[in-house]
């Protein structure tokens, strides 16, 4: 089989969830275009809807979309059987959900970090488990989670300890569970993404002053874009990666670097 036959995901199935909008729509739409049948999950249901229809338009695959907290284990164990009773099987996941409070560390309240931590984290577990317990029973599979340069980083001007310390946990989780699961089947690989413009950063009032100084510190001097990720991402959930387990792939216009 050739390279390109290796990057098909013709007969799999997956979910991504947070893919109404932004990063998770665009490898939503980059797995269905691959071949892959896809699970539109987020907690806006009526966007999340039409990013499905969109995508089932574009590319003639089978997309659903599924309302789902994935801070709430019930939610998530019914998204999940939803996703293998409806497409047939779950082969890969691209858990993507997150969200960031920028508030001084002395000033944050418990229930700013709570949050973040939830949702980031902890959402980040229940969705890994909840789909690794399918793949381990049914022949393996590839997850993927959406960890941040902030992992690896410490971000400036904004302050925003609570979604550094989720992202850092998403990695050592990914590689926690890569370990646990290596010769059972079920890789576990995550990307850590820079600055990326997409449609709620680019129009957020909080965010927009920031961008100039993002950009100026950026050694390609943008911000990136949420296609930019589709690639890795297709890569780690199909055959080519194989091999491919407990990474973690920066994608950030080499802003790491120094």
């Amino acid at each position: 089989m050739g390279i390109i036959e290796k990057m098909r995901l013709d007969g799999k199935r997956g979910f991504v969830t947070g893919a109404a909008r932004g990063i998770g729509k665009s490898t939503a739409r980059a797995f269905a275009e691959a071949g892959a049948d896809v699970a539109i999950v987020d907690l806006d249901y009526e966007q999340a809807q039409k990013t499905a229809d969109e995508i089932m338009e574009l590319t003639g695959r089978k997309v659903i979309a599924i309302r789902t907290d994935c801070t709430d284990k019930t939610q998530v164990d019914e998204m999940v059987d939803q996703v293998v009773r409806e497409l047939g099987g779950l082969d890969f996941c691209h858990n993507n959900a997150g969200i960031c409070i920028n508030a001084p560390a002395e000033e944050m309240t418990w229930e700013q970090w709570s949050k973040v931590i939830n949702v980031n984290l902890n959402g980040i577990f229940l969705t890994d488990i909840a789909a690794g317990k399918y793949m381990l029973g049914h022949g393996g599979g590839s997850i993927i989670n959406t960890a941040s340069m902030s992992a690896h980083i410490v971000n400036v001007p904004q302050p925003q300890c609570a979604y550094n310390a989720s992202k850092a946990g998403v990695i050592q989780l990914t590689k926690s569970l890569a370990v646990e699961w290596a010769k059972r089947g079920v890789r576990v690989n995550s990307i850590s993404p820079g600055y990326i413009g997409t449609e709620l950063t680019l129009n957020s009032p909080t965010l927009i002053p920031l961008i100039d100084q993002w950009n100026a510190m950026a050694p390609l001097g943008r911000m990136g874009k949420p296609e930019e990720l589709e690639a890795i991402c297709v890569y780690l959930a199909g055959n080519a990666s194989s091999f491919t387990t407990g990474a973690d792939f920066i994608i950030d216009g080499a802003f790491t670097c120094f």
